[in-house]
Parts: structure tokens; C-alpha cells; sequence
């Protein structure tokens, strides 16, 4: 299991944040659901507008596709390329270790 942070720097502005959420639920989250190996994805997002993206997948390289994929797609009607300048790093992780925790305490 491989996990990848993308960094977006901020502060972003309400502008940009809207342009990120609008482009990653109407063309990143299908292009990304494309790709085989894909496990999940989770979205942290600071006040200042700075996000970080964990995806896990099953492999390293289902995450260099799915980058491919995300890269490969266009920008829709009424998206702003301006509003959306792209991660500021990315970086590509091995899983070492996972603890699942169930809520029970002792």
C-alpha cells in the first residue's frame, strides 16, 4: 500500500477554494475513480485555505496513474485556469504501518 500527500499551499481565497471543490468533485474525483488500485482520499483544508490531499491506493504505481489520469483530463465550461495553478509538491509515501481503531475504550 502506497499513500501520496499533495500540497496546496495558502493562503487560497474563496475564489480558488470554490474553483479547487468544483474541479475536484466535477472532473478529479471521476477521473481519479477511473484507475484500478485507488483506495481511498481525504481532504484537510486549513482556515487559511492550505489543503493537503492523502490518497491511499494499493500501489505506487496506481498513483502515478491516477496522476496521469487527473492530468489528462480538460477543464470544463466556466472553469478558470488562473484559479486553479496546481499543487504546490507532491510526494509519494510506502505505508509502513495502519492501526484501525474501533471506538472502544478501556
Amino acid at each position: 500500500m502506497y499513500a501520496q500527500l499533495t500540497y496546496f499551499d495558502g493562503p487560497r481565497g474563496p475564489e480558488q477554494l470554490a474553483a479547487a471543490d468544483f474541479a475536484a468533485k466535477q472532473r478529479i474525483a471521476p477521473a481519479a475513480m477511473k484507475v484500478p488500485g485507488n483506495i481511498r482520499t481525504y481532504v484537510l483544508r486549513r482556515a487559511d485555505g492550505s489543503e493537503v490531499v492523502l490518497s491511499i491506493a494499493e500501489s505506487e504505481q496506481a498513483l502515478i496513474d491516477t496522476q496521469k489520469a487527473i492530468m489528462g483530463t480538460r477543464l470544463l465550461p466556466g472553469e478558470d485556469a488562473a484559479l486553479l495553478p496546481g499543487a504546490d509538491r507532491v510526494e509519494i509515501y510506502p505505508v509502513l504501518q495502519v492501526f484501525e481503531y474501533d471506538g472502544a475504550q478501556s
